[in-house]
């Protein structure tokens, strides 16, 4: 059993205020060199145990956070008992927390690598259909109207915080939460287009000026999330649900399973929405050359206010669905993700709805796997090397086109 414990760390005490903190022994003699991992709303970070065998990491808010022991720095023959090897632990009126692990003799029981590969993979498919989501509203944004919207991350933020408040603060039936919350979510994108693009739009105003709003805009509404919602990460219901459906190598949950099954239909719906319905077809000659479709009768305008509310329609449930994977809601979720999200964009073709969606996939599936060999917190960063390495070479993007310039 691991008892309780802690360390005195005057570097640490000055960066945190909370703390996690343990005492890893098996028949009375202190284990060194465990590691520990403490994840959780964003944070991420690890430590190994003393020649006391105790422990400490200290963390930036009081929340909920996943304390994993791996189980292969443990001597030969000692094993955590089975599925007590990542334990979910919250403070509670004290500052500090004292995590236990129970020990005990067995043979450890591995994943190969085969199998971890197939569950990344699946993973990966799973984060790249929700980024997806939000890659292909951002994307038809910007082929119909030249804006490269920063705003864009807290319309994913949007969607998850209005399940929060239906669902868990005003405890509403989840389904009737969701529905609401997209609906508020592409009222926000009309609302924003009529009030703010729009009329600065008809004054002429420039792509940079609009772009330098649109972060101005992001930061706005990114802290008055945080004032009223604080900087706290909140559980939608169902987000922690156990991985028991099997699949072979893979292990998914229900809200897995909804997730991508949903992800798929949406995605399909948008599909035929752009290439069977007028409205669609018009969105496409419009992103392809504005002025030629005003001539030809269309009305830009509706179509433009029309894919801002598509595109923070998708953005809201890419910011539900996000919650789930996480999981977790907080003030700032969607600009966690908003880098990917413009990767997807770019190394798909600016743009391209369906370049977006070749996009997420390759950059959700690459986070999701990388982790095989990188580092947690490194794994964003091999998307963007990814990205970079593609438009060295293609600097359209997958299913861009070549233009002339000059």
């Amino acid at each position: 059993m691991a008892d309780e414990g802690g360390t005195d760390d005057p570097a640490a005490e000055e960066e945190y205020e909370y703390f996690f903190t343990g005492n890893v022994q098996f028949e009375g003699e202190a284990l060194e060199g465990v590691l520990i991992t403490v994840e959780g709303n964003g944070f991420d970070a690890d430590t190994e145990t003393d020649a006391d065998g105790r422990w400490t990491i200290g963390v930036p808010e009081k929340a909920e956070y996943e304390v994993t022991l791996d189980q292969d720095t443990l001597p030969e023959g000692v094993v955590v008992l089975e599925g007590q090897d990542t334990v979910t632990a919250e403070f509670g009126l004290t500052k500090r927390k004292a995590v236990n692990f129970f020990l005990g003799e067995g043979q450890r029981v591995t994943v190969n690598y085969f199998d971890q590969v197939v569950q990344r993979v699946v993973s990966g498919l799973n984060f790249g259909l929700l980024l997806a989501l939000a890659a292909i509203g951002l994307s038809l944004i910007f082929g119909t109207t030249g804006l490269s919207n920063f705003a864009h991350a807290e319309l994913i933020t949007f969607g998850a915080l209005m399940v929060l408040t239906f669902g868990v603060n005003l405890a509403w039936p989840l389904w009737l939460a969701i529905i609401v919350a997209l609906v508020l979510s592409a009222a926000l994108g009309w609302t924003l287009d009529a009030a703010l693009w729009k009329p600065l739009r008809r004054r002429g105003v420039g792509l940079i000026q609009l772009m330098i709003v649109s972060i101005g805009l992001s930061l706005a509404l990114r802290y008055t999330y945080q004032f009223f919602y604080g900087g706290s990460t909140s559980q939608l219901p169902g987000a922690t649900l156990p991985s028991d459906i099997r699949f072979g190598a893979v292990a998914l949950s229900w809200v897995d399973l909804v997730s991508m099954g949903v992800s798929i239909v949406v995605l399909l719906a948008v599909a035929f929405f752009l290439l069977r319905t007028r409205i669609g077809k018009a969105t496409r000659a419009v992103s392809d050359n504005a002025p030629l479709a005003s001539a030809s009768g269309i009305d830009v305008d509706r179509v433009i206010r029309i894919v801002w509310v598509l595109g923070a329609l998708l953005a809201g449930l890419a910011g539900i669905l996000w919650a789930y994977f996480r999981p977790g809601v907080s003030w700032d979720m969607g600009f966690q993700i908003l880098l990917l999200v413009f990767a997807a964009v770019t190394l798909g073709g600016l743009g391209t709805a369906f370049g977006a969606l070749v996009g997420s996939l390759i950059v959700g599936l690459f986070v999701e796997v990388s982790t095989l060999w990188l580092p947690s917190d490194m794994k964003y960063v091999g998307a963007l090397v990814i990205l970079i390495v593609v438009l060295l070479f293609r600097p359209q993007g997958i299913l861009g086109r070549r233009e002339r310039i000059g």
